[in-house]
């Protein structure tokens, strides 16, 4: 499909990319004749190595920000080399955004469905803004603020590189891929700097409940999510027979304005519809009149065609994003293998009273801070998946029936750098077989997750955990891959199969935490949500 048009851009790419190698070999070159030229360390040199010394890429962090810096005798402090990091990472990213951009827009004409370049677009994208939010941000940190975007944007560009794999390899396909994974390298040298320099701990404390919500949730939110749909006055009414201000969902949300909270009531009816809250749709309410009652539906799958990211039948990416009281599913059975119903990106969300519904990869826990109450979550392989910061709280977990050649696997976290404040913390939960799958769940292993990334993490507090779960209640992903540097634990859980006698002995597995280590992935701790949640509403346990 891209035979007709990959002659000129192939050659932009080309000269993109040796612009890009001539600056690394004339940065690491410079850095290297400064060590060369002295008898040692120049101060700078020196706070620079420092700085740097717990980067997963330390060579390249040297010498990029030696090459920032220059000969200047003014020795920069930690705080100032990581301003320079997040933008040279920020130039990299408009680089890389610029060159998807015109691939992506060289083949559009010859495509149905969005690939993995597609993807990419979107995903750079989504990383300049949180490049530009750090940067924003750095003037008065946050510090949890700033962990958490720099995690987002380099899980971005593994969601990127993911995406690229369903494709088939060509030139364009390989410039892009390597556009992302070297900036994936800057963003995480920039996230071991912000570390180094705060401990990778948020300055914020707060644990004002808010009139018993957590913190990062207005009043108005609160008010939201308390009240029922007829209290709650919307800025668009979606009904199927036309008694409201539109007729289908997608309608809707284009006629939103922006600018404060807006909200969309979803009348009772299905609604087979594929649904995209972008980036610059911040701040929706979209609620329904009870999961059950207001259903939407699609069935996009990677066997139709789809990367997962692509599948999703309800995404969000704008930050504040709520959903409340709806039934979202992706229909598409298990033989269709990836195939999302939520996937989530936005930063401080919240998924109160729904039902989600699919088999392999239902909920994307993309990335950012996430919070999930009172829903029910049904599925079958890595059924609750992604790299974001997310407490599942007070939630129904239902393994369903599989494919005879499948075994279940709950969670499949993709923290990749152990700098990322991402993972999976379920709390009070209850995990159970549905209905489907009660008969045989002693017939087809269900495990509560494997590794989907080296430094994947996943906690399980205070849950009920029925007799489906296998004695060993963790299974590899392939081989021994992850096995050392991966943290699975749990606290205080209780039913049949919540014994740890029987778990497996890797190294990150831990059978029982301390109390003390339990409530880090508590709402208060995990997502800091003292400081966002008590504002949308939603009722939560700050801690254990």
């Amino acid at each position: 499909m891209w035979s007709n048009n990959i002659s000129p851009l192939n050659m932009y790419q080309k000269m993109s990319l040796i612009v890009v190698l001539l600056t690394c070999t004339l940065s690491y070159t410079s850095h290297a004749l400064r060590h060369i030229s002295g008898t040692s360390l120049s101060a700078s040199d020196a706070v620079i190595t420092a700085a740097c010394k717990n980067a997963l890429y330390p060579e390249a962090c040297e010498s990029s920000l030696s090459s920032l810096v220059g000969s200047s005798d003014k020795t920069k402090t930690p705080k100032e080399l990581f301003d320079l990091s997040v933008q040279l990472a920020m130039g990299r990213a408009h680089s890389a955004l610029s060159s998807a951009y015109n691939l992506t827009l060289s083949g559009r004409g010859h495509k149905k469905k969005q690939t993995g370049l597609d993807d990419c677009l979107e995903l750079l994208d989504l990383s300049v803004s949180h490049l530009n939010d750090v940067l924003v941000a750095s003037k008065n940190p946050t510090h949890d603020d700033v962990h958490t975007w720099l995690s987002a944007a380099m899980t971005n560009q593994d969601t990127c590189v993911d995406g690229l794999q369903s494709m088939s390899q060509s030139p364009v396909r390989d410039s892009v891929e390597a556009q992302a994974q070297s900036l994936a390298q800057y963003i995480s040298n920039s996230l071991a700097l912000h570390v180094s320099i705060n401990g990778g701990q948020s300055e914020d404390h707060r644990t004002d409940r808010n009139g018993g919500f957590p913190g990062w949730v207005m009043e108005r939110e609160r008010r939201l999510l308390e009240a029922s749909a007829a209290e709650i006055k919307a800025d668009a009414v979606v009904a199927k027979d036309g008694s409201g201000t539109h007729r289908t969902i997608g309608e809707a949300i284009a006629s939103l304005a922006g600018g404060g909270r807006s909200t969309v009531y979803v009348k009772a009816g299905t609604y087979k519809e594929i649904l995209r809250f972008t980036k610059k749709q911040a701040n929706v309410m979209l609620y329904g009149d009870g999961a059950g009652k207001t259903v939407i539906v699609g069935d996009r799958s990677s066997e139709s065609g789809y990367t997962t990211y692509a599948s999703a039948t309800v995404s969000a990416m704008g930050p504040g994003f709520i959903a409340k009281d709806l039934t979202i599913v992706n229909s598409a059975g298990p033989s269709d293998h990836q195939a999302v119903a939520l996937r989530i990106g936005a930063d401080r969300s919240v998924i109160y009273r729904c039902s989600i519904q699919g088999y392999q990869d239902t909920l994307y826990t993309h990335s950012n801070r996430q919070f999930y109450r009172d829903n029910d979550i049904y599925g079958t392989v890595d059924f609750i998946f992604g790299n974001s910061a997310v407490v599942i709280q007070n939630c129904n977990i239902y393994v369903r029936k599989p494919n005879s050649n499948q075994k279940n696997t709950i969670t499949a976290q993709g923290r990749k750098d152990p700098n990322q404040n991402t993972g999976i913390s379920i709390h009070n939960c209850k995990i159970t077989a549905s209905s489907d799958f009660f008969p045989v769940r002693h017939n087809i292993p269900t495990y509560l997750g494997r590794p989907w990334h080296q430094f994947s993490r996943t906690v399980i507090m205070g849950s009920y955990i029925d007799d489906l779960i296998q004695p060993a209640g963790w299974t590899p992903w392939a081989g021994d891959f992850a096995l050392k540097t991966l943290y699975y634990a749990e606290y205080g859980n209780t039913g049949p199969g919540a014994g740890t006698a029987g778990r497996v002995g890797w190294p990150g597995v831990h059978r029982a935490l301390s109390t003390a280590d339990a409530s880090k992935f508590t709402v208060a701790q995990f997502i800091f949500g003292n400081a966002w949640l008590p504002g949308t509403g939603v009722d939560f346990d700050a801690g254990l």
